[in-house]
This record gives C-alpha cells, sequence and structure tokens, in this order.
C-alpha cells in the first residue's frame, strides 16, 4: 500500500479565513463529564495551527446515534473540556450546525475564535450524505479540514459532501494516521508481526486475508483462535466458536503456508466453567479442555512462545485482545503481551502500531497507551484500512487535493 499524498494544511493559506474543521469527539461521558479526553487532545495540533493564523475555527462533530434532536447527546457538555485542551481559550457553542442559528454564531464569531457546531447526527442528512446538507455545512466557511480519521470509513455528508465545495485538506491528525498506518506495510523492519484478537473470524476475515501476504508471522488469539484449534479437529469445549467457519480457517492456513506466513495459535489455555469475574479456573493443554470448559485466555506455555515471537519482532501490529481482558483474570494474558510489547519498543528495537477500540482499551487498561510507537484511535476506520479497502473519506481528500488551491485562490 503507497502512502497517499494527501493535501496539508500547508497546501492552502488559511489565515484569516473560516475553516470547518470535521473531528471525532465520539467521547465517553458519565454524568455530563468526558471520562477520557483522548480524542480531544489528539486534535489539539489542527486546531492550534488554525488558531495562530487566525483562522475562525467551526468544529463539526457527531456524539452516539441519536434518532432526532435528543438533548442526552449534545456536545455542549463538550465545551468545558474543549477549552481545558485548549489552555483554557473559550469556546462557544453553536445550537446546530446548519441553518440560521449555526450561521448566527459564525458570524458572530471573531477572527481567531473557536466554534463548536451541535452533534451533527441530530440531522438525518448526514448519515444518508444529503448533498444539500453538505452545501449548507459548506456555506458557512472558506476551507474545510478532515482531522476525523476515525470517521473516515463513512460516506457521510460532513465526510465526503463537504469537499466539493470547498477547498479540503488533513487535519494533522488525519496525517498522523495515514502515515502511521501505511509505513507499517510500505517498507517495514522485518520480522513484521500482526497479533489479531477479537471473538469472530467472520468480522475479521478481510483482515486476516489481507495480512496474509505482507507478514511473517500471525498471532490468533481471543475466541477466534477457538474456531482455527476446531478447524484442526480440536475440541474446544464449551468455548466460543464458529463452528460453521472451519472450512474458511482452513483455506486461511493453507493460504498462509503458500505465502510462507506462520501462523502461531495457542497450545495452552486458562479454562474455566463460569464466565464471570474471578470464577475459578485451571490451566490446560488446548487439546485437554473439558466438555464443558470454556477458554477465556491463554496460558503460561502460550506465553512464553508469544514472548519469543515479539522478541524476534522488528516491526509489529496489535489489533484484538488474546482473552476476554474486560473480566479479571482473564485479563493476565493480554496485559502481559501490552508490557512486552511497551518493552520492546522501548528498547528501540520494536516498531509498534496498534488501534481498534477494544485494543485502545485493553491498553489503556494495563496504563501502557503511551509506550507504543503509534497508538491509533480509530476503530472501524483502522480495520478498513488494514483489510487494504478504500476509505471514503480519503478518497474525498485525495479528489479534492487538485482543487484546493485554485478554490481558494
Amino acid at each position: 500500500m503507497s502512502l497517499p499524498q494527501l493535501p496539508t494544511l500547508e497546501s492552502i493559506d488559511v489565515t484569516g479565513k473560516t475553516v470547518l474543521v470535521r473531528v471525532d469527539l465520539n467521547v465517553p461521558m458519565q454524568a455530563g463529564r468526558v471520562t477520557d479526553a483522548t480524542r480531544i487532545n489528539r486534535i489539539v495540533p489542527t486546531l492550534q495551527y488554525l488558531m495562530e493564523r487566525h483562522a475562525k475555527v467551526v468544529i463539526l462533530s457527531h456524539l452516539g446515534r441519536p434518532k432526532g434532536f435528543d438533548p442526552g447527546q449534545s456536545l455542549a457538555p463538550l465545551v468545558d473540556a474543549l477549552s481545558a485542551a485548549l489552555w483554557d481559550r473559550p469556546v462557544r457553542f453553536a445550537p446546530d450546525c446548519v441553518g440560521s442559528a449555526a450561521k448566527l454564531a459564525v458570524d458572530g464569531a471573531q477572527a481567531g475564535d473557536v466554534i463548536l457546531m451541535e452533534n451533527l447526527r441530530f440531522h438525518a442528512e448526514e448519515e444518508a450524505n444529503d448533498p444539500e446538507f453538505g452545501r449548507a455545512m459548506a456555506s458557512l466557511a472558506d476551507v474545510f479540514v478532515n482531522d476525523a480519521f476515525s470517521c473516515s470509513h463513512r460516506a457521510h455528508a460532513s465526510i465526503v459532501g463537504i469537499n466539493p465545495h470547498l477547498p479540503s485538506v488533513a487535519g494533522r491528525l488525519m496525517e498522523e494516521e495515514v502515515s502511521a498506518l501505511t509505513r507499517t506495510f510500505a517498507d517495514p523492519k522485518r520480522p513484521l508481526t500482526a497479533i489479531v484478537g477479537g471473538s469472530k473470524v467472520s468480522t475479521k476475515l478481510d483482515l486476516l486475508s489481507n495480512l496474509l501476504a505482507k507478514v511473517d508471522t500471525l498471532v490468533i488469539g481471543g475466541a477466534m483462535a477457538n474456531t482455527f484449534l476446531h478447524a484442526q479437529g480440536i475440541n474446544v469445549g464449551a468455548s466460543l466458536c464458529e463452528s460453521d467457519m472451519a472450512d474458511t480457517a482452513r483455506a486461511i492456513m493453507a493460504k498462509a503456508a503458500s505465502t510462507n506466513c506462520r501462523i502461531v495459535l495457542p497450545v495452552d489455555a486458562v479454562v474455566t466453567t463460569k464466565f464471570k469475574a474471578h470464577a475459578a479456573s485451571v490451566v490446560c493443554d488446548v487439546t485437554s479442555i473439558p466438555a464443558d470448559g470454556m477458554m477465556l485466555d491463554v496460558g503460561p506455555r502460550s506465553l512464553i512462545a508469544l514472548q519469543e515471537v515479539i522478541s524476534a519482532s522488528k516491526t509489529l501490529l496489535w489489533n484484538g485482545p488474546v482473552g476476554a481482558f474486560e473480566t479479571s483474570p482473564f485479563d493476565a494474558t493480554t496485559v502481559q503481551i501490552a508490557r512486552m510489547i511497551a518493552a520492546a519498543t522501548r528498547s528501540g528495537g520494536l516498531h509498534s502500531v496498534a488501534g481498534g477500540g477494544d485494543t485502545v482499551a485493553a491498553l489503556a487498561h494495563s496504563g501502557l497507551s503511551s509506550e507504543l510507537s503509534y497508538l491509533s484511535t480509530a476503530g472501524g476506520a483502522f480495520l478498513e484500512w488494514l483489510e487494504g479497502k478504500e476509505l471514503p473519506g480519503i478518497a474525498a481528500l485525495m479528489n479534492a487535493s487538485g482543487d484546493a488551491r485554485r478554490k481558494l485562490a
């Protein structure tokens, strides 16, 4: 996968302009307060660049999946968190993202001001990619900046419907995400290893197929591993298993052999009969799982094998926990893997990239989010990129890049 030459902030003059910035502020909240400001902090470099050039910054985002107007999913509570991330700079709030209220808020702002617009998804036209909705948003500004890589796998109006009307460029976070993910495969130091966990082969079939031709070693963990063990004739007891995907699993293993990709599966397991926190468990070989036993984590011999793989790797991609990490003590191996990857990264011998919702949560759980070479905040977009799919938001930026400077001139 070659590195896309995205149009960047430097490619146009934003000084004194009104700039629409699509970001992802779909952040976790509790009692009206932001509980994790990671996504807010990651957009600060783009906002800072624009403010320093006295641009009027108009922020667009969604939050949740509202069906029409829902005050419980308003972006208004994010004003304080956004202001704090911008060193207590005042942030205005507009009660809508289009129409007279939106125009009044933008027209009333001064150069260098930041305006947070109300939830895009209060309008059904956003997810429907209604052309007039895109045009209405574009009418508020002179320039469009897409800094929402995590939303760019969706062909929504704020992702692909503004570009036809405004000069459009990538923000700092978008640049960072695309560069980090592309370079993982463009010219990696080898051996290149991918650790892929999760519950279902069926949801990661495209990812696995795409990785086989690119990586030297593919570690398969989580409940997905059960399906591969089952496909080899191993009885996995009451463990979560997609038995109807056995032929697919065997085809993946055959393809791996033809591409010289080594597949690593668990050899032992932490097994319990009750899926609950601190349930009694035993360690047994994967060939000895009791009929009523559920494999909820891999065992110590598997962990040693993973340590050897990680130690030998020069580049590593991680997507998905290898056990039921939300439930103690079945988070043990996932936490240990995070520690091993972090240690190898700190030593300078490993370039490590991780992403996907569960992986981000697992790293936060282990306290090691900042210890990898790169951590993507994206979920679905991260996966689709790794699957080799074209992301609508990236395509829209690339198609608009040739017109950007000309439109603004």
